[in-house]
């Protein structure tokens, strides 16, 4: 009779395999489980959580015998916090974790044989030390004494709100839930953060300003998201609150400023609404300057409050120019970038292309990239707002109906030489994938934060016209399991 397994029952099981979200995965008679901060190779005692038919979520009780790939977190909370779901493993494990995540889904859903994703493969590129311009760096391997996951995050944005005891909190979500773990020295993030934050915990504190409760909506403080330029050293806080003002406005800049004199701006980010979604719609300069300023590779951007930018500037700089590397731009090329942003890979490929159209849905992200190309003096970038899925295949429609093309521009457009796309996790709309294909460029160079969409994309763009050529994996997100 085949044995059942139920809630609280206690197993002893080997973690044979990883999730692709980072949980291992252990087998009691065929009986899958899947256990949080457990390592490929560890022996563990696990109690089963939730039950299935098939399978099981189960805590991690005891490690009894740990993996060869098993190390101490650094952070001490990186059990409860939401954040990390790799700390416990190494980072030659993790690296070996991600290329096989890309992989697998390049195989299982792009329909791609192993052999033939193992021939195109370039080696996954290790996350260096941020300050670190030594050209040996460049190494590809994994020889952790090379690598730095730690501290890379130019942008964080830390939850306000009180501990059981009542305690005024700031930290991080624990994993699926709203309970903020208090944390204001986050490893991933830059060590200032950790200033500013308790100078405005201490400053609400004695000023008696609140934080927000979800759950009654009221209260003000909601995050403090903090974004720092890592070549300039510029430093913006941007406080959200559920109000359009705060008590000694004027004092509160005074303090965070003589605490931390790279503070270049300070902003407070209007939310009245009763949502999870972090900024709202306004934003009002408290202190300094609108924006702070950064740069990649030589080019400068202009950052605001909710401007998108990588938060990893050290993997974005080594990720763009590998994707001006595939794009193999001469000086001549016309070029789409899809999904723009504020205009970060299309400034990259502006100065080794003749032409280049950037799609972008959000306004402001439009208003920047124009600003950025200005203040670099690019003149051969032009940019539109709208939906990729809509602004492409929309101009393709348009034009393609026409007999005489107006001008050598309009041309251009129609049949790009290249084509590059940096989607959100959804991938790219089917709509806009048929129009690439319409307009067949001669390369299409496709950037993504989501291997399984970019598989499912890759089998649609793979199956009459194009081959794929070649594929790399980024650590853009060390110690979580995502991957560029």
């Amino acid at each position: 009779m085949e044995k059942v397994y139920k809630k609280d029952d206690i197993l002893e099981v080997t973690i044979e395999d990883m999730s692709d979200d980072g949980l291992g995965i252990g087998k009691a008679d065929g009986y899958a489980l899947f256990v949080k901060d457990a390592v490929v190779g560890d022996r563990c005692r696990v109690k089963i959580m939730k039950a299935k038919k098939n399978y099981a979520f189960a805590h991690l009780e005891e490690v009894v015998d740990p993996s060869s790939f098993r190390i101490n977190p650094l952070c001490s909370k990186a059990k409860a916090c939401g954040g990390c779901q790799l700390q416990a493993m190494s980072y030659e494990a993790e690296l070996k974790f991600k290329e096989n995540k890309v992989k697998n889904n390049l195989i299982r859903i792009g329909g791609f044989s192993e052999d033939f994703i193992e021939s195109i493969k370039e080696p996954i590129v290790g996350m260096i030390k941020p300050q670190s311009d030594n050209a040996e760096s460049e190494k590809q391997g994994p020889d952790e004494s090379e690598y730095c996951p730690y501290r890379y995050r130019n942008k964080a944005q830390y939850p306000v709100g009180y501990d059981r005891s009542g305690n005024l909190v700031a930290g991080f979500y624990a994993g699926r839930t709203h309970d903020i773990i208090p944390n204001t020295d986050c490893l991933l993030g830059r060590d200032i953060n950790k200033t500013i934050l308790e100078c405005l915990l201490s400053f609400m504190k004695k000023e008696k300003i609140s934080a927000y409760d979800e759950k009654t909506g009221k209260g003000l403080i909601r995050h403090i998201l903090i974004r720092e330029g890592f070549k300039t050293g510029e430093v913006m806080v941007c406080i959200v609150a559920n109000s359009e003002s705060l008590s000694k406005e004027d004092l509160l800049c005074e303090t965070l400023v003589k605490e931390v004199p790279a503070i270049k701006s300070i902003c407070l980010n209007v939310n009245i609404k009763d949502t999870n979604v972090i900024m709202g719609d306004e934003t009002r300069v408290l202190w300094g300057k609108e924006t702070i300023e950064d740069e990649l590779d030589g080019v400068k951007f202009k950052i605001s409050a909710r401007s998108f930018y990588q938060i990893n500037p050290v993997q974005t700089e080594r990720l763009y120019k590998k994707a001006l590397d595939f794009a193999g731009l001469t000086g001549k090329e016309s070029v789409w970038d899809l999904y723009c942003g504020i205009g970060t890979i299309s400034l990259f490929l502006a100065r080794k292309a003749g032409k280049v159209y950037g799609v972008e849905i959000i306004p402001e992200a439009i208003e920047d990239a124009k600003e950025n190309a200005k203040i670099n003096g690019i003149t051969n970038a032009e940019f539109f707002v709208g939906k990729a899925e809509e602004v492409l295949p929309e101009f393709y429609e348009k034009q393609s109906n026409k007999i005489n093309f107006d001008d050598v521009k309009e041309k251009d457009m129609l049949h790009p030489d290249v084509i590059v796309v940096d989607p959100p996790r959804k991938g790219c709309d089917e709509k806009c994938l048929e129009t690439m294909l319409n307009m067949e460029p001669e390369r299409i160079v496709y950037v993504s934060c989501d291997s399984a969409t970019l598989a499912r994309d890759l089998k649609i763009l793979c199956e009459e016209k194009y081959e794929l050529k070649a594929w790399q994996c980024y650590d853009q997100f060390s110690r979580t399991v995502h991957v560029e």
